[in-house]
């Protein structure tokens, strides 16, 4: 962590010297780190999750689509390659 991450979060001390902490210490330093991280955490607006979910469903399809396609030719390459085993 650099020393700027490190001296913005208000739950890290902002000198060097860190005093060793124990196993209580140290779970305590994560929880205040953990909850200073979820205080920058912005909602999205509804115009946004829907921007964000139809974004998603278009990506998802379009490798859907993508690896169709591959499987397909690559299938019919094998059969080109090996020949039709069903006879």
């Amino acid at each position: 962590m650099t020393d700027t991450a490190a001296s913005s979060s208000k739950g890290s001390p902002a000198s060097k010297e860190n005093p060793k902490r124990g196993f209580f210490g140290r779970i305590t330093l994560f929880v205040r780190q953990v909850i200073a991280e979820l205080r920058k955490v912005v909602t999205p607006t509804r115009q946004e999750l829907v921007r964000f979910t139809i974004t998603v469903l278009a990506f998802v399809i379009l490798m859907i689509l993508i690896v169709t396609g591959l499987d397909y030719v690559f299938g019919t390459g094998a059969v080109w390659v090996f020949g039709d085993s069903g006879s």
